[in-house]
């Protein structure tokens, strides 16, 4: 059985919801990756930040981002997989919420992330176009 602790990349770290998000931009940039994982004061997960949630959410709107912290930026439930989790309940969880990044948990502990990439490299192509269709399949606008 492949698990989510099989496909994912580890050294994956955490952003403090404290942090500002002009700091996020300088950890995505020095670790090169699009989203980090918002951990409150007990490093439990509380949100996803995105470059794009900086962009649109902050400096498009015309905030300075040294003055927006990553926790102000956290909305909704955040989704999580336990790294013992096999790849089916991943495609799953990531089908289900329309997500493309999920954080990798073990013991209460961050040890990883699964992005599209390590889908792509990890899964069957027939996996990987249903997942694709479900995740970015368009919603009939009213």
């Amino acid at each position: 059985m492949t698990t989510a602790g099989d496909i994912m990349h580890r050294g994956a770290q955490w952003i403090p919801a404290h942090e500002t998000l002009d700091r996020a931009a300088q950890l995505m940039r020095e670790l090169n990756v699009g989203a980090l994982p918002i951990s409150d004061e007990n490093e439990r997960l509380c949100g996803i930040l995105t470059d794009r949630d900086i962009v649109v959410g902050c400096v498009a709107m015309g905030h300075d981002p040294a003055r927006i912290t990553a926790g102000e930026m956290a909305k909704g439930t955040p989704r999580w997989i336990d790294a013992d989790a096999d790849v089916g309940e991943v495609l799953r969880e990531m089908q289900e919420h329309r997500i493309r990044r999920l954080p990798v948990i073990r013991d209460k502990r961050l040890v990883g992330m699964i992005s599209e990439a390590d889908l792509a490299r990890h899964l069957a192509k027939d996996q990987i176009a249903s997942w694709a269709q479900s995740v970015y399949a368009t919603t009939a606008m009213h």
